[in-house]
């Protein structure tokens, strides 16, 4: 059957001006866009959902009113959490310099000794002893280099615990919480209010989605990695506070090997060095409490599994609040057993740390809302002439408002990479599917799409097949960003929202991979080191990260895609374009630099 989705008030109104119509207020999966998020006092979780629903904005459910109560709990302690961690990071910060000093003090003595003599030809009656040692040393093939430096760093950080005393112990942290449940049941959207409701309160606070979040464990390892490398061709190179020691040369360079081995030791395990850098946030300082919201924990293969038990685990450990939401509880997100007994310690972690709740609605409130809504816009089906008229229709009206110049261009991609963007205007972008699907990209291109376009135009989307099952899973991947970032999305499909995973003549999309993130790091030394260096004890061969999740989590993803995909034609979601996606935000910061700014305002009006 033919059908073309209404786009008569999207073309009256520039692009939406919505009416207040009750047809379109019950959803509950949505994000709270009606907040003012820029607020300097937002309302908590609990009374926000409930001034919602007394507006009837939304629809009243159990479960969502259980995790909003246990939200307000968390949010009424972390004021008190935020002052106790402020002053635990002042002592932490003494601490440390006094440590450094002593630990600079030792050394000096260290090396006074050796530049004496003492050390290096002793007294008399230790020669016989140091000879034994060499001869020992000389008939030893399996003693690991640097162990004497080991040995010499053990000792002397032991004797700075009895100097400067045991690192200060952190205020116990609030539990957080771990929220679960079907598609489309609010998870994220209560999530969301949490994570508005802590500005103000909390300096370090971030939200990540998964894709986001590994590329960002990713791109921190691959810094670190780099930084190392580049350390080690400055060896040559003596510290400044070296240089100006009264010392003979070799004394000094004695001291700079010591500095160097001590930065090699910190760097052996490198996920807790990532961690200790994921939620700084440098403007604020390093004083204070951390929030990390993290949307659709799932461990899709063996470097998710690795990175996230690493990361999570030592943010949680060093008094990190997580709140985090999945379609899966923590014990049955690893159903394949990668890695289980590193997976065995995260949940443990996880249980210890967070209060894990189930939101047990077996509604989708985005179908909901889709049913109930008046007007439907962007999405158009199938591929023939009249619903392709109109796709181009709406196309040439969206580029006119936008400034009617369409040129090709690049954005920035993350690992230094580069996307070309071939049709864009103003904060508009056009593609063909398989131009964004059909080739070897991933969440790093997407999420440089999603955060450079506001909206974007997908062309020529057929239904999904086995046959081209990498396609459907880059589909997916796509989808989850744009609807992370908050684009505004026109479609042109060869079939229906509910009909695109259905599977064709060909076969069913029953194998389908997982919409795991993909990056040009996969397979290379990168992910490899992880692996094989990252202390991985079974499983899991790093040659070949394979994604293995079972049928029933690939159709978490089919669902997912469709109850996003439905969402984003909704009056609500597209309302919230403007406030929430970064391109505007920019424009915010920068209000009045450029006609396009006043061309795009109009616009949204």
């Amino acid at each position: 059957m033919r059908r073309i989705l209404s786009i008569s008030s999207l073309l009256n109104q520039g692009f939406i001006q919505r009416r207040c119509s009750s047809a379109y207020f019950m959803i509950n999966a949505i994000r709270p866009y009606s907040v003012d998020l820029s607020s300097p006092n937002p309302p908590g979780p609990l009374s926000h959902y409930r001034n919602l629903v007394e507006q009837g904005k939304l629809q009243h459910d159990p479960y969502q009113e259980k995790v909003a109560v246990a939200l307000e709990n968390l949010l009424g302690r972390l004021e008190q959490y935020e002052k106790d961690m402020e002053e635990y990071h002042i002592k932490l910060a003494e601490w440390e310099k006094n440590r450094e000093n002593e630990r600079r003090r030792l050394l000096m003595e260290e090396a006074e000794l050796k530049q004496q003599g003492d050390l290096w030809t002793s007294v008399k009656d230790r020669r016989s002893r140091l000879l034994e040692r060499w001869a020992f040393r000389r008939k030893s093939q399996d003693i690991e280099p640097g162990v004497g430096k080991w040995v010499s760093y053990l000792n002397r950080e032991k004797k700075l615990d009895s100097l400067v005393g045991r690192r200060p112990t952190a205020p116990p942290a609030p539990k957080g919480l771990y929220v679960y449940g079907n598609v489309g049941s609010g998870k994220t959207m209560l999530m969301d209010m949490f994570y508005t409701a802590t500005n103000g309160i909390v300096k370090h606070r971030r939200r990540f989605h998964f894709h986001e979040a590994m590329l960002r464990i990713n791109e921190d390892m691959h810094k670190l990695w780099k930084n190392q490398v580049e350390e080690k061709s400055l060896q040559s190179s003596i510290s400044s506070w070296i240089m100006n020691l009264p010392f003979e040369m070799k004394a000094k360079e004695w001291l700079a090997a010591e500095e160097r081995y001590k930065q090699e030791i910190q760097m052996k395990n490198i996920l807790p060095a990532v961690a200790d850098k994921f939620l700084v946030d440098r403007e604020a300082g390093e004083r204070g409490a951390s929030i990390l919201c993290f949307d659709e924990i799932q461990t899709v293969d063996v470097f998710a599994i690795v990175a996230l038990s690493g990361i999570l685990s030592r943010l949680l450990s060093t008094g990190t609040v997580l709140v985090a939401t999945s379609n899966r509880a923590p014990e049955d997100l690893n159903q394949d057993g990668m890695q289980r007994e590193i997976f065995q310690k995260f949940v443990k972690k996880l249980e210890e740390h967070c209060e894990i709740i189930l939101i047990g609605s077996e509604i989708d409130y985005r179908r909901l809302i889709a049913q109930r809504s008046i007007d439907k816009v962007h999405y158009f089906w199938p591929l023939d002439g009249t619903a392709l008229e109109e796709f181009e229709k709406l196309w040439r009206q969206v580029i006119n408002q936008a400034g009617g110049k369409v040129t090709s261009n690049t954005v920035p991609v993350m690992f230094g990479r580069r996307l070309e963007v071939p049709e864009s205007c103003n904060g508009v972008a056009r593609f063909t599917f398989e131009y964004l699907c059909g080739q070897p990209v991933g969440a790093a291109d997407y999420i440089a799409v999603a955060k450079n376009y506001h909206t974007v135009f997908i062309s020529d989307i057929p239904a999904m097949s086995m046959r081209i099952r990498d396609k459907a899973r880059r589909f997916i991947t796509l989808i989850d960003e744009l609807y992370n970032h908050h684009c505004r999305l026109f479609c042109s499909a060869a079939s229906s929202i509910d009909d695109l995973f259905q599977g064709t003549e060909e076969g069913t999309l029953f194998d389908l991979e997982s919409f795991q993130f993909e990056t040009e790091a996969e397979g290379t030394k990168l992910r490899r080191d992880v692996l094989a260096e990252g202390n991985v004890s079974s499983g899991g061969a790093p040659a070949g990260i394979k994604s293995m999740l079972s049928g029933q989590e690939e159709m978490f993803a089919f669902r997912r895609a469709v109850s996003r995909l439905i969402e984003m034609q909704t009056p609500l979601y597209l309302e919230g374009v403007r406030s929430l996606h970064p391109y505007f935000q920019r424009d915010h910061r920068n209000f009045g630099n450029s006609s396009a700014t006043t061309v795009q305002h109009q616009a949204f009006q």
